[in-house]
């Protein structure tokens, strides 16, 4: 597909979203004084609006998944769109009790995201389109939460996004290896700054939410009527069967271009639930702590190289797919 084909996300959203606001239907003077509440509800009427797009079979999709790869076809690209509106609200619906407003805020970033995964999908390599979309909603979601979540943005840089999604997975694997995860010896095992560490945990520490604030639009309730007894830790969203399942496939066929120690670190330490110590793994096999870190690091490599082509934002989930 040449560049001039390439889906304009502006003008798309305006039409994916439109069904927001579907005619008003004219009832007769004498119905109109106790109209049905669902007409005027609009997540309601999108609900209603995106069940009446049918499903594509397997087959349909592949062809129409073609037509706009090989030639920008667009309407095989909205139709592509609307038969997988139904995904989109499936997975807002999942992110929903992180996100205590309008479940239409969500839906609208995931339809942008279902866009962008249509945008770049490759009918030819055997997978399903809804199962590619499904990361490209998630992760959409799941950056509008982050941008959102709190007054104070909690992850606006590379660095601050990194401790986000891996901060509470290693304090939980140091823990278990005896060690208490103070900020200093997570800034080492993260490769960042200790004062980067102590302002996450400062920024993940506690609401900053008005707690006048209405629980959602139009309603009487608060959200000092539900004071939370911890906070939802967002990073177990990206805790998915999906992801796993992809590099539990993947992980199959990297197995045999392993050596021996790779293939001890991989099952002893990063996917064990209790991990080995690098002087544990070097006692086995003859070498120093300090080799044992050089081939891990090398072995991230290889399983960023194999994954990275399939998991979009690879970098930031890798965290918890080795959980």
């Amino acid at each position: 597909m040449s560049e001039e084909q390439e889906l304009d996300f502006a003008e798309y959203e305006g039409e994916t979203l439109e069904i927001l606001e579907p005619e008003v239907e004219e009832f007769p003077e004498e119905e109109t004084t106790l109209p049905v509440p669902s007409e005027l509800d609009p997540l309601q009427r999108y609900l209603r609006e995106a069940n009446r797009f049918a499903l594509l079979t397997p087959e349909e999709e592949k062809q129409l998944a073609i037509a706009f790869k090989e030639k920008g076809d667009r309407e095989a690209a909205y139709k592509l769109i609307t038969s997988n509106l139904r995904l989109v609200i499936k997975i807002a619906l999942e992110f929903q009790k992180y996100w205590m407003k309008n479940l239409l805020d969500l839906i609208q970033e995931g339809n942008i995201g279902l866009m962008q995964a249509i945008q770049k999908f490759d009918p030819y390599r055997g997978i399903k389109l809804s199962y590619y979309a499904s990361f490209w909603i998630k992760a959409y979601i799941l950056k509008f939460i982050m941008d959102n979540w709190k007054l104070v943005k909690i992850g606006t840089t590379q660095t601050q996004r990194k401790l986000f999604y891996n901060l509470k997975r290693e304090k939980e694997k140091l823990r278990a290896l005896g060690f208490e995860p103070g900020p200093k010896l997570l800034s080492d095992v993260l490769h960042v700054k200790e004062e980067e560490v102590v302002e996450m945990e400062q920024r993940l520490g506690g609401w900053e939410l008005s707690l006048d604030a209405p629980l959602k639009e139009g309603s009487e309730e608060f959200h000092k009527n539900f004071l939370p007894a911890t906070e939802p830790q967002v990073e177990e969203i990206l805790a998915d069967a999906e992801l796993k399942e992809i590099f539990r496939r993947k992980l199959a066929e990297i197995r045999p271009t392993l050596s021996d120690k790779e293939l001890d670190i991989l099952d002893s330490r990063l996917l064990a639930e209790k991990p080995l110590t690098l002087q544990e793994i070097g006692a086995r096999h003859g070498v120093s702590r300090e080799r044992v870190r050089q081939i891990e690091e090398r072995l991230i490599k290889k399983l960023r190289h194999v994954l990275q082509s399939e998991i979009p934002d690879w970098e930031e989930h890798q965290g918890v797919i080795l959980e």
